[in-house]
Protein backbone atom coordinates (compact mmCIF):
# COMPACT_ATOMS: atom_id res chain seq x y z
CA UNK A 1 0.00 0.00 0.00
CA UNK A 2 1.10 3.31 -0.54
CA UNK A 3 -0.23 6.94 0.45
CA UNK A 4 -0.90 9.16 -2.70
CA UNK A 5 0.48 12.40 -1.32
CA UNK A 6 1.27 13.70 2.22
CA UNK A 7 -1.47 14.49 4.32
CA UNK A 8 -2.82 17.62 3.33
CA UNK A 9 -2.19 19.04 6.97
CA UNK A 10 1.41 18.41 6.66
CA UNK A 11 1.41 19.69 3.09
CA UNK A 12 0.30 22.89 4.26
CA UNK A 13 1.41 23.47 8.03
CA UNK A 14 -0.14 26.61 8.29
CA UNK A 15 -3.08 24.04 8.36
CA UNK A 16 -1.82 21.90 11.07
CA UNK A 17 -1.37 24.20 14.09
CA UNK A 18 -5.01 25.43 14.35
CA UNK A 19 -6.51 21.55 14.02
CA UNK A 20 -4.04 20.53 16.89
CA UNK A 21 -5.61 23.53 18.88
CA UNK A 22 -8.66 22.74 18.43
CA UNK A 23 -7.79 18.78 19.81
CA UNK A 24 -5.77 20.06 22.27
CA UNK A 25 -8.86 22.53 23.26
CA UNK A 26 -10.81 19.55 22.96
CA UNK A 27 -9.01 17.99 25.81
CA UNK A 28 -9.37 20.59 27.99
CA UNK A 29 -12.99 20.01 28.38
CA UNK A 30 -13.43 18.24 31.27
CA UNK A 31 -13.71 14.87 29.82
CA UNK A 32 -11.88 11.83 31.24
CA UNK A 33 -9.08 11.46 28.32
CA UNK A 34 -9.73 7.35 28.29
CA UNK A 35 -13.72 8.52 27.21
CA UNK A 36 -12.16 11.17 24.55
CA UNK A 37 -10.10 8.32 23.09
CA UNK A 38 -12.72 6.07 23.14
CA UNK A 39 -14.21 8.72 20.63
CA UNK A 40 -11.69 9.33 18.58
CA UNK A 41 -11.30 5.17 17.77
CA UNK A 42 -15.00 4.56 16.97
CA UNK A 43 -15.02 7.78 14.76
CA UNK A 44 -12.26 6.69 12.98
CA UNK A 45 -13.31 3.33 12.55
CA UNK A 46 -16.31 4.18 11.05
CA UNK A 47 -15.01 6.50 8.82
CA UNK A 48 -12.71 3.24 8.03
CA UNK A 49 -9.48 5.51 8.45
CA UNK A 50 -6.58 3.06 9.50
CA UNK A 51 -3.88 5.88 9.87
CA UNK A 52 -6.47 7.13 12.67
CA UNK A 53 -7.46 3.73 14.12
CA UNK A 54 -3.75 2.71 14.20
CA UNK A 55 -2.83 5.64 15.92
CA UNK A 56 -5.94 5.76 18.33
CA UNK A 57 -5.16 2.31 19.37
CA UNK A 58 -1.84 3.59 20.37
CA UNK A 59 -2.46 6.84 21.96
CA UNK A 60 -5.50 4.72 23.76
CA UNK A 61 -3.21 2.23 25.58
CA UNK A 62 -1.25 5.40 26.66
CA UNK A 63 -4.23 6.91 28.16
CA UNK A 64 -4.42 3.46 30.20
CA UNK A 65 -7.59 1.84 27.47
CA UNK A 66 -7.65 -1.76 28.40
CA UNK A 67 -6.97 -4.32 25.46
CA UNK A 68 -10.95 -5.74 26.52
CA UNK A 69 -12.00 -1.87 25.76
CA UNK A 70 -10.03 -1.73 22.39
CA UNK A 71 -11.16 -5.09 20.89
CA UNK A 72 -14.76 -4.35 21.83
CA UNK A 73 -15.27 -0.36 21.19
CA UNK A 74 -16.74 -1.57 17.73
CA UNK A 75 -19.51 -3.25 19.48
CA UNK A 76 -19.74 -1.02 22.56
CA UNK A 77 -23.81 -1.62 22.88
CA UNK A 78 -23.42 -5.41 23.35
CA UNK A 79 -19.67 -5.16 25.25
CA UNK A 80 -20.11 -5.28 28.98
CA UNK A 81 -16.93 -3.16 29.74
CA UNK A 82 -18.23 0.64 29.17
CA UNK A 83 -19.64 2.69 31.63
CA UNK A 84 -23.20 4.50 31.09
CA UNK A 85 -20.96 8.19 30.58
CA UNK A 86 -18.79 6.59 27.54
CA UNK A 87 -21.71 4.87 26.05
CA UNK A 88 -23.47 7.99 25.92
CA UNK A 89 -20.28 9.81 24.63
CA UNK A 90 -19.71 7.18 21.85
CA UNK A 91 -23.62 7.17 20.99
CA UNK A 92 -23.34 10.97 20.33
CA UNK A 93 -19.85 10.48 18.54
CA UNK A 94 -21.19 7.80 16.31
CA UNK A 95 -24.59 10.41 15.58
CA UNK A 96 -22.91 13.17 14.46
CA UNK A 97 -20.65 11.20 12.60
CA UNK A 98 -23.07 9.19 10.38
CA UNK A 99 -24.81 12.78 9.87
CA UNK A 100 -25.85 11.64 6.48
CA UNK A 101 -27.74 8.43 7.60
CA UNK A 102 -31.04 9.55 8.78
CA UNK A 103 -33.31 12.96 8.98
CA UNK A 104 -32.59 14.02 12.55
CA UNK A 105 -29.18 12.71 12.76
CA UNK A 106 -28.39 13.12 16.50
CA UNK A 107 -31.92 12.70 17.68
CA UNK A 108 -32.71 14.36 21.38
CA UNK A 109 -32.60 11.00 23.12
CA UNK A 110 -29.06 10.85 22.00
CA UNK A 111 -28.33 13.85 23.17
CA UNK A 112 -30.50 13.73 26.55
CA UNK A 113 -28.51 10.62 27.10
CA UNK A 114 -25.25 12.75 26.81
CA UNK A 115 -26.43 15.79 28.54
CA UNK A 116 -27.27 14.01 31.24
CA UNK A 117 -23.91 12.90 31.62
CA UNK A 118 -22.01 15.85 30.70
CA UNK A 119 -22.29 19.31 31.29
CA UNK A 120 -22.28 22.00 28.47
CA UNK A 121 -17.84 22.11 28.34
CA UNK A 122 -17.87 18.64 28.60
CA UNK A 123 -20.15 18.29 25.57
CA UNK A 124 -18.65 20.68 23.23
CA UNK A 125 -15.45 18.73 24.53
CA UNK A 126 -17.04 15.85 22.93
CA UNK A 127 -18.30 17.25 19.79
CA UNK A 128 -15.22 18.76 19.15
CA UNK A 129 -13.36 15.56 19.39
CA UNK A 130 -15.81 14.01 16.81
CA UNK A 131 -15.10 17.21 14.54
CA UNK A 132 -11.52 16.84 14.24
CA UNK A 133 -11.27 13.57 14.16
CA UNK A 134 -14.03 13.97 11.25
CA UNK A 135 -10.99 16.15 9.57
CA UNK A 136 -8.29 14.03 10.00
CA UNK A 137 -10.12 10.92 8.84
CA UNK A 138 -11.05 12.80 5.96
CA UNK A 139 -7.88 13.78 5.07
CA UNK A 140 -6.13 10.91 5.95
CA UNK A 141 -8.56 8.54 4.36
CA UNK A 142 -8.96 10.64 1.11
CA UNK A 143 -4.74 10.56 0.46
CA UNK A 144 -4.66 7.03 2.10
CA UNK A 145 -2.26 7.55 5.06
CA UNK A 146 -0.32 4.30 5.77
CA UNK A 147 -1.57 3.01 9.49
CA UNK A 148 1.65 2.82 10.95
CA UNK A 149 3.41 5.48 9.12
CA UNK A 150 3.42 8.42 12.10
CA UNK A 151 5.36 6.39 14.53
Amino acid sequence: MQSRMRNPAVVLPDAMRPIQEIAKAARSGGVAEQTLELVHLRVSQINGCASCVDGGVKTARKAGVSDERLATVAAWREAPYFTAEERAALALAEAATRLADRPDPVSDEVWDAAATHFDEKQLAAIILMVGVTNLFNRLNATTRQIAGAWG
